[in-house]
């Protein structure tokens, strides 16, 4: 997705154990000093139809002169592999420990988002030596305190065979329903989406087999219980919440930062933004960004 990336960046590969997978990184003026030396400093995008590394290039490109900027396209995202499969939860922590131990070789600085964000604090608690500290938005399990928040339409439809195929059709692989999808789902304000955002949603949800990650999140197969890992956590992490985010409201997010106030050293609150307000005003975390990075 190279259209869509701030000028200086290009794309590079790792293999994993599940595919190849894409990540974006300073290459080019005017980022000549970015070399193996810089800090690294990691950015994870959030699932749901379409989503990739996109979604942070407005605000990685702020850090650039200082840290070598890792922003991968997820695996069956994105321009990464799309293995037919369904997608489970050590899926993903398999991915990310492996594509950290490959492009970092010391303890790496993670912003990531939502469910991503999610597992980004089991990895950190599973293998905490890869981690030098966290900066998640709207970090949600989506099963958070027992309580279901993602899952829209039943499964004895989606898993339908050849109703599902239609579902990501309709939901996911035409103009219409991406932006519609961000105005209805991803945004507070819908004037702040942008004709780029919605190519670039869907040409990520128009990549061969693009619908198996997507079908698995929508069937809650991603889905679990984050208030029941978050005591366990060590590395210092401050979490930035957007007030407008729908289905993980900002009191959820003020309750699962209160299970580990030691390591969860702030919690921000973005007024007038969903959940991803990276996307949506992106000058405003850039802002609360520098502060720690």
């Amino acid at each position: 997705m190279l259209q869509f990336q701030p000028p200086g960046f290009g794309h590079k590969v790792i293999h994993t154990s599940l595919g190849a997978m894409v990540y974006y990184t300073q290459i080019d003026a005017p980022w000549l000093n970015a070399d193996e030396n810089l800090p690294p400093l990691l950015f994870l995008h959030n699932f749901g139809g379409g989503a990739s590394a996109y979604e942070w290039s407005k605000v990685y490109p702020a850090f650039a002169a200082t840290h070598r900027i890792l922003a991968p396209d997820l695996i069956g995202w994105g321009e990464s592999a799309h293995p037919v499969r369904d997608y489970q939860i050590k899926d993903y922590l398999t991915a990310i420990a492996q594509f950290i131990t490959q492009t970092c070789h010391q303890p790496v600085k993670v912003i990531a988002s939502s469910l991503t964000a999610a597992l980004t604090i089991r990895l950190a608690i599973s293998q905490p030596h890869l981690f030098d500290s966290l900066y998640l938005v709207c970090p949600s399990g989506f099963d958070d305190f027992g309580q279901g928040a993602g899952r829209r339409l039943p499964l004895s439809v989606i898993n339908t065979p050849l109703l599902d195929n239609l579902i990501y059709a309709l939901g996911a692989e035409n103009e219409l329903a991406v932006r519609n999808f961000l105005q209805s789902f991803l945004f507070a304000q819908p004037q702040r989406i942008s004709q780029e955002m919605v190519d670039a949603y869907l040409y990520s949800a128009q990549q061969p087999n693009a619908k198996f990650a997507a079908l698995s999140f929508l069937k809650g197969d991603l889905y679990f219980d984050l208030s029941l890992y978050m005591q366990q956590l060590l590395t210092p992490t401050v979490i930035f919440w957007g007030e407008k985010a729908q289905f993980t409201s900002v009191k959820l997010g003020q309750r699962l930062a209160s299970l580990n106030p030691g390591v969860v050293r702030k919690f921000y609150a973005i007024a007038d933004t969903g959940v991803l307000p990276h996307l949506e005003l992106p000058e405003v975390v850039i802002g609360l960004l520098q502060r720690y990075i």
